[in-house]
């Protein structure tokens, strides 16, 4: 058996590079974490079956790479659709188990990944802090900008109030067909200026309070983006109420990651973070929160 185990991708928003000339262009910014993540298992058998969370999916996904039957086991993955690009982890790690030599380009056509974003596809690849530079007219893939370390003693706390998942499928593409602002020159500098700010904030000694102040800064404005939509620069009443609280406790690093409902909290060790899991826990029964730190690096294969 071939083994794929993946880290889970956080996505700090999205930068419409496409404004001067109408067509949208969306790169971005994104983390990947060690937990929950993604763990799957492949090995030839006389015929197809799957099993474990996400199974059916997970065999679809092996039937588009290889014609030969497989027993996929999903050993460990999330809910789909919270903000934490299961769909991306799991169809990469599906197809890395099929092809442990493909380069990640081949990975992504296999598995129809990467189309909008490029962030869960490069950290998939490599960890860390993932800008996205987009995808013009003429690419297949969207383009890698830089990969930047995350601090290993920094971590994330992940917050998910009991809100059903909305933005996917054929939602997920009205939104983007229908995404735009008044002032789009002006939005981009913001965002531009904000995600410069997290690039330099990770430089040399590693700055967490600017880090934390630009990454919600970008998280918020490139909500913007998709405000009549979304009702609001978070998906859902229930996001914005926990970021507003987050920020209340003294933790300013906070977002919704990709269209929620999961929002991260960043914090720069883990005792602030089981601080911050504590008080929010004592808040409310009714959401789940977990601690993690980011992935340095990318998904491993291990055959068994």
């Amino acid at each position: 058996m071939i083994r794929v185990s993946a880290p889970s991708r956080l996505h700090f928003g999205l930068l419409n590079t496409g404004h001067l000339t109408g067509v949208p262009r969306f790169g971005g910014c994104g983390l990947m974490i060690e937990a929950p993540g993604v763990s799957v298992g492949v090995e030839p058998a006389p015929q197809w079956s799957a099993t474990g969370p996400n199974a059916e999916r997970a065999l679809a996904l092996a039937q588009r790479v290889t014609t030969v039957c497989h027993r996929v086991v999903v050993e460990r993955c999330p809910p789909e659709h919270v903000g934490l690009g299961v769909g991306t982890s799991l169809g990469l790690s599906v197809a890395r188990a099929l092809r442990p030599d493909a380069p990640i380009e081949e990975l992504a056509r296999l598995t129809g990944r990467g189309l909008r974003s490029g962030v869960g596809l490069y950290g998939f690849a490599h960890g860390g802090i993932i800008c996205d530079a987009g995808r013009d007219s003429t690419a297949e893939l969207p383009r890698c900008g830089d990969r930047l370390a995350f601090p290993p003693d920094w971590r994330i706390v992940l917050i998910r109030p009991p809100v059903q998942p909305a933005w996917f499928g054929a939602a997920e593409r009205q939104a983007f067909a229908e995404s735009g602002v008044a002032d789009p020159w002006r939005l981009y500098q913001q965002l531009r200026d904000a995600l410069a700010q997290i690039r330099a904030a990770l430089e040399g000694d590693a700055d967490f309070p600017a880090f934390a102040e630009a990454v919600f800064t970008f998280n918020r404005e490139g909500g913007r983006w998709f405000e009549s939509a979304q009702g609001g620069v978070y998906a859902a009443p229930a996001i914005a109420a926990i970021i507003d609280r987050v920020r209340q406790l003294g933790f300013v690093g906070v977002g919704q990651s990709s269209w929620g409902p999961t929002v991260f909290a960043c914090t720069a060790d883990a005792e602030q973070a089981e601080f911050l899991a504590r008080h929010l826990q004592k808040d409310s029964s009714e959401l789940s929160i977990a601690t993690t730190a980011a992935a340095p690096h990318g998904a491993s294969v291990t055959r068994l």
